[in-house]
């Protein structure tokens, strides 16, 4: 199956029955490598309430390269850094932990998992992790405040 096929697939099961709190929509209809989602902060997640765009893109080799996922949205959380290209550290895209056989489906999820649980040992951007270690009612109160003035 060519990387079009499976990308043009994935995108049909991601539209029509998409995981709960995630809208996912081309970024231009004539490339399917660019997916524009958006996430809804998780209930429950200092995030909550929060609407956080992401931009998914898709390498020409997919599904044989991971694809690539960052945060347009500016969000204050260990794994995102905290900058214009909210790169997201995640296990799942790893080149060593990705198989051909995972889905963009189970890279949402991930993504949306990692905000409700943070991995602080797996951080991208230290002051974040050091406050969701040491003092989490104030990283809990910091996301929060983040999410309302940029989500």
């Amino acid at each position: 199956m060519s990387a079009q096929k499976r990308i043009g697939k994935e995108l049909a099961e991601v539209t029509t029955s998409p995981p709960e709190g995630i809208k996912v929509s081309l970024v231009d209809e004539s490339n399917v490598h660019n997916w524009n989602i958006v996430m809804d902060g998780p209930e429950g997640s200092p995030y909550a309430g929060g609407k956080f765009q992401l931009l998914l893109v898709l390498p020409t080799d997919y599904p044989f390269k991971p694809p690539k996922i960052n945060f347009k949205t500016r969000i204050w959380h260990p794994n995102v850094t905290f900058d214009e290209h909210g790169s997201m550290c995640i296990g799942i895209l790893k080149p060593e932990a990705w198989k051909p056989s995972s889905k963009i489906l189970s890279v949402l999820a991930a993504t949306q998992s990692l905000l409700v649980e943070p991995v602080p040992d797996d951080a991208v951007e230290t002051s974040a992790a050091e406050m969701f270690k040491n003092d989490k009612p104030k990283f809990n109160k910091t996301a929060a405040e983040y999410t309302k003035k940029y989500a």
